[in-house]
């Protein structure tokens, strides 16, 4: 994560923050969104040789994801939000399959998901989800407040 935080400042980015070992870091720019991901996807190409693909949020929208949960009464370790670089078909919750007691919502990105026995036992596969990224509740909340308070 030090070397996250390093290609973040080296960026222009300022206020660099990560959150737990899993790629989330928040900071301030005054790039759009496109351009924050257009620059960070081709600094982490550089330094793996290989292209990583990355999904950005600002503040607001974290906020508005978090309060969006549709299964706000679920344990939030066992709700995730998916993120998604554009706004998942209409129909892509009728294309899962190995759906056992999961639930599952389209948001304005992301696809909400309560795993009710845990993410860990699921076979769930969305393929619209495919390159997507998730997070639990939790992990959103932190990374919510952590942006808001910057």
């Amino acid at each position: 994560m030090a070397k996250l935080k390093s290609m973040c400042s080296d960026a222009g980015f300022t206020r660099v923050q990560t959150y737990i070992a899993s790629g989330n870091v928040v900071f301030e720019s005054r790039l759009s969104p496109a351009r924050v991901k257009s620059d960070l996807e081709r600094r982490l190409r550089d330094y793996s040789g290989k292209p990583i693909g990355i999904v950005v949020r600002t503040a607001s929208e974290m906020q508005a994801i978090l309060r969006a949960n549709p299964f706000p009464k679920a344990a939030p370790n066992h709700t995730y939000a998916i993120f998604l670089d554009e706004p998942p078909p209409p129909d892509a919750l009728e294309h899962a399959t190995g759906a056992t007691d999961e639930e599952m919502r389209i948001g304005v990105r992301e696809i909400y998901v309560h795993y009710g026995s845990g993410m860990g036992h699921s076979r769930l596969k969305i393929p619209a989800a495919k390159f997507g990224t998730a997070r639990n509740m939790n992990t959103i909340a932190k990374l919510a407040d952590m942006a808001m308070k910057l």
